[in-house]
């Protein structure tokens, strides 16, 4: 019967599927698809490209600038004439000129500029693969609550046919009256629950399906299901403590690396700070011309003023500060205050990758003596069904002792798959601190 049941059920199943034309998506299909589209690895890839662009930026700070310009003015009344002599003409002056300068020596500002902005770079990079990691983490979850999702729905489909198959064997025994009314009503009953318990089932599916897609940032789960993957036979797993654990995780986990990258970038920053104690030299540059004309007196064409006027500069400009009523000194120490929490900060997100560690061990400790323990209660309340089964269309047990026998093995059949997953992810998860990329077929 069980061979018929089943045989049923992946048909069902099956046509199902198959009328549905539903899209079956992959772990990894589902882990890239999120990684691509979701809204906050989005905006860490554009926080990391302009991170780029300050670099440029900043390293372009050592270039030169040149600037050009042209002006045209014009005057009314009294004024100063092309001879030294103030008269009242109306006179205009066009005059051309081009601009360059470049720092010299500024404090080193320029150099600790690119190197910060160098490290707010990396940093950005780390942060790019923490948000990669933890959308990889949340879709792991979702994924894995589908798949003891659908286990729940295959064994309350498995019921259902045999209630349905009890019922109809219960309606015939009734008409040769060797069951009664009241037999019949309380299968008819039974029915209907295990129905029920098909509909709560698959309401649970739908909304792990809907996480999901929303996950993936999908419009809608319709027509969206996921492959269930060989998980094997699900043996648990000797993990290392810990300790151990934290320190395989301190060399690789972006979060790890992207405060240590920013505990750098305010060590460079008291530098930059207390470069403006320093003088500073600038070179500077120049080339200009101009024509003027004035009414009433004659002039020199155009291009004879242009050349005639013609001129050029070069000058160094030296700044030495003296005093800037404390501005350098505060911003100094602005700069080691902002130290001092990049510190806290490291710390902090040191002992968080910690507590979560230790939480995941443990979770995945529990989970794999939990796996054990409701492994044997499932293949007991299994054996206690079939038999009582077995009793109940012998006609030496009664409906009551056959729906306690059932609820038992629904009840250990959940309780081990919950177990299953749960320690599936949880081992998974651990690894995953360790280096790992999470997969489901190991």
């Amino acid at each position: 019967m069980n061979k018929l049941i089943t045989s049923v059920l992946i048909l069902t199943m099956s046509a199902l599927a198959t009328a549905q034309n539903n899209q079956v998506w992959s772990f990894k299909e589902c882990i890239d698809y999120a990684i691509e589209h979701n809204i906050t690895v989005k905006q860490s890839q554009n926080t990391l490209e302009q991170r780029e662009i300050d670099v440029n930026t900043a390293k372009n700070s050592r270039l030169p600038n040149l600037s050009a310009s042209a002006s045209q003015n014009f005057s009314f009344g009294r004024g100063l004439t092309a001879d030294n002599t103030y008269s009242n003409t109306n006179t205009t002056s066009t005059s051309f000129n081009l601009n360059t300068s470049v720092a010299i020596f500024n404090g080193f500002s320029i150099k600790y500029g690119i190197e910060m902005s160098s490290l707010e770079l990396a940093a950005a990079t780390e942060d790019l693969k923490r948000a990669k990691n933890d959308i990889r983490v949340a879709v792991s979850q979702a994924y894995v609550q589908i798949l003891y999702d659908k286990e729940i729905l295959a064994v309350a489909l498995n019921q259902s046919q045999r209630d349905s198959l009890q019922l109809i064997r219960i309606n015939e025994m009734a008409k040769n009256g060797k069951a009664s009314k009241s037999e019949v009503a309380a299968q008819q009953s039974s029915l209907a629950q295990s129905r029920l318990s098909v509909v709560q089932a698959e309401n649970k599916l739908g909304l792990a399906l809907l996480d999901l897609t929303q996950l993936l940032e999908l419009p809608n789960p319709e027509g969206f299901d996921i492959a269930v993957p060989d998980a094997g036979s699900l043996e648990p797993e000797i993990l290392p403590n810990p300790d151990v654990i934290y320190e395989e995780a301190l060399g690789i986990r972006p979060e790890i690396r992207a405060g240590e990258l920013r505990l750098d970038y305010a060590n460079v920053g008291i530098s930059r700070e207390k470069g403006a104690y320093l003088p500073s030299l600038s070179l500077s540059a120049g080339l200009g011309t101009n024509f003027y004309t004035s009414s009433g007196r004659a002039t020199d064409n155009f291009w004879n003023q242009i050349n005639r006027n013609f001129s050029q500069y070069i000058g160094l400009s030296l700044s030495v500060p003296i005093f800037n009523r404390f501005s350098t000194r505060n911003s100094v120490k602005t700069a080691m205050l902002n130290f001092d929490n990049q510190k806290l900060q490291l710390e902090n997100t040191k002992k968080t990758l910690f507590k979560e560690i230790q939480q995941a061990y443990y979770n995945a400790v529990a989970s794999q003596s939990k796996l054990n323990s409701s492994r044997e209660a499932a293949e007991s309340a299994e054996l206690s069904m079939n038999l009582t089964t077995q009793k109940y269309e012998n006609g030496k047990a009664n409906i009551t002792e056959y729906n306690d026998a059932k609820s038992r093995y629904l009840e250990a059949e959940s309780n081990y798959l919950q177990a299953r997953y749960e320690c599936l992810y949880q081992t998974e998860l651990v690894n995953f601190y360790r280096g790992k990329e999470i997969d489901f077929q190991r």
